[in-house]
């Protein structure tokens, strides 16, 4: 039975709950951690919990009917089944990529995905590949040279449907054309538009989308131009995109994308033609310290790519950022799928988010925003550079804006850092160029600690001063900084004698604490040789610097590094 706007009624009315009820009982839990007062209306709970994305747009709490009116809801996922498991072999000795392929593929992938240097054996690179099973999509640096090579090493090979020569959509136009017409020989796909390159540069989702379709509306072009119809070159096309471990976000980009191509190729007079997606779990969301947290961001952000739709997915090896992958990191990465396919069924539902307001909401807002962004992109020569760049370079610098102040946490690079890690080692490869990690500038401070450490004066019993002492362990941990810690103390002098010498000083205890003690034992730590005295808490007269929740965490570690010197 259903009541209003197809919601069902419940057998019990003590079980129907209304949208004040659930602010009335949400609002009494953010007043209790004091995220709102006893003065505020029940209804800012809507304003403390919404997000915003990079691109400005709100991703709520909860959805409900009245999140759709008025919206388009197109988008949902036409995929039936499980998505194609891809795995990336990336360029190197072809000896040792061919026993990481065949072992992928022993391991229950589907597809491979090969970066291939100039010249490369493919030969040897293919050795036991059965192509009649397995698609190939391929990535080269010379795309019609390694579509070519690839073609006269199949043969009379009846290849498997879903395999792509590669040429990228910003190929100049004699390449696009010539390796889309060997792909219409052969029955192939010949195109990748691949956005996975923008958002590594740092592009939000809104950008990536908006040069993905640029992108893919100039390839349309040159290819009607070349006698290639819309309708047969839009056949020929794969879309690329990364996602992350915001997973609504994710799942909704993914959605948008199917959208917004529909709307292109209707424009271009084509219709019956489904997107087909590749979606890649983000290199810039992963973090060369404390790697094994990328299991847990691409196990999320490879979550995201099967509910929003992706035809095929390739989860990054956790260990990729730290150099080439080894037999275990592409394991794990293999793993992930079968965890989510084979173990949690989230292929086995059709369009698990369809439905779902919030998940609708956001995205149409995001559709509505690529469009808009396509706008600005796009040229009659592909993409716009400068426009490009421009809004790029806007994002990074919100983003860097966020990291900085841990807005935007890192786990295990500005938020839990262990400075006493010991990373895995990789052998060198070129497989992480061009990508900026979202904790570049925590990277690089990590990467060369200073000598100094810092003294972490902490005052009073360890029950008073443990809060405050751990977060500044924390915040300058995250900056490569380690601290001597002085212990349970109990005035100026018992500081002094834990003293040895260190340049830059860091008071942690309780504010009654400071208020007692706190001058005499920043004086009393002067005169021991300290030449900065830091306090974790509120800026007082006394000291020369502070940290608490909010500060600019780069702008501070940068300042204690320079005294550390």
């Amino acid at each position: 039975m259903t009541g209003p706007e197809g919601a069902l009624e419940l057998a019990h009315a003590e079980d129907a709950w209304t949208r004040a009820d659930w602010e009335k009982a949400t609002a009494a839990v953010l007043r209790k951690s004091r995220r709102m007062s006893e003065e505020d209306a029940d209804s800012l709970v809507w304003d403390k919990l919404t997000r915003k994305t990079l691109d400005g747009l709100d991703i709520t709490p909860l959805g409900t009917p009245s999140s759709l009116e008025g919206l388009a809801t197109a988008g949902r996922p036409a995929r039936a089944g499980d998505w194609d498991v891809r795995s990336l072999v990336e360029a190197g000795p072809e000896k040792q990529l061919n026993e990481a392929a065949l072992v992928d593929l022993d391991g229950g992938v589907t597809s491979l995905w090969l970066q291939l240097d100039a010249g490369a054996d493919l030969a040897t690179l293919l050795e036991g590949v059965l192509l009649d099973l397995a698609p190939v999509a391929l990535d080269a640096a010379d795309p019609l040279a390694a579509a070519q090579a690839f073609l006269d090493h199949a043969g009379d090979t009846d290849l498997a449907a879903g395999t792509n020569l590669g040429a990228p959509a910003t190929a100049d136009d004699e390449t696009l054309v010539a390796v889309a017409r060997l792909a219409r020989e052969r029955g192939l796909l010949g195109v990748v538009v691949d956005g996975t390159k923008i958002h590594d540069g740092g592009a939000s989702d809104v950008t990536e989308l908006g040069w993905v379709l640029a992108a893919g509306a100039r390839v349309l072009r040159v290819l009607e131009a070349a006698g290639i119809s819309a309708a047969d070159a839009a056949g020929l096309i794969e879309l690329r995109l990364a996602v992350t471990d915001e997973q609504f976000a994710s799942i909704a980009k993914l959605r948008a994308v199917r959208r917004l191509w529909a709307r292109v190729l209707e424009l271009s007079g084509v219709s019956g033609v489904d997107a087909r997606v590749h979606a890649v779990t983000s290199r810039p969301m992963m973090s060369t310290y404390d790697p094994y947290v990328n299991m847990l961001r691409t196990t999320v952000a490879a979550f995201a790519a099967g509910v929003g739709g992706a035809d095929s997915v390739t989860v990054l090896p956790f260990d990729a950022p730290l150099g080439r992958p080894d037999v275990f990191g592409r394991r794990i990465a293999r793993n992930t799928h079968h965890l989510l396919i084979d173990e949690s069924h989230v292929a086995h539902v059709a369009a698990p988010a369809g439905g779902a307001y919030a998940v609708e909401e956001l995205t149409d807002s995001m559709a509505v925003a690529a469009w808009e962004a396509l706008g600005r992109l796009d040229g009659a020569e592909g993409p716009d550079a400068a426009a490009l760049e421009e809004m790029v370079a806007a994002t990074v610098e919100q983003r860097d804006r966020e990291v900085a102040t841990r807005q935007r946490p890192l786990t295990g690079l500005t938020e839990f850092p262990n400075l006493g890690e010991e990373l895995p080692v990789r052998d060198p490869y070129s497989g992480w160029e061009g990508v900026r990690p979202y904790g570049a500038a925590f990277e690089a401070m990590r990467a060369e600690p200073p000598a100094a450490r810092v003294f972490l004066a902490t005052m009073g019993p360890i029950a008073q001063h443990t809060a405050r002492a751990t977060f500044a362990t924390n915040l300058l941990a995250a900056g490569g900084v380690a601290v001597d810690v002085a212990g349970a103390t109990d005035g100026p002098q018992a500081l002094v004698a834990a003293y040895d010498g260190q340049p830059v000083v860091c008071l942690a205890g309780a504010d009654p604490t400071y208020a007692e003690w706190g001058e005499a034992a920043a004086i009393a730590l002067r005169e021991a040789g300290a030449s900065r005295v830091i306090i974790a808490g509120r800026s007082t007269e006394w000291t020369d610097d502070s940290c608490a929740m909010g500060v600019d965490a780069l702008a501070f570690l940068t300042r204690t590094r320079e005294a550390l010197r």
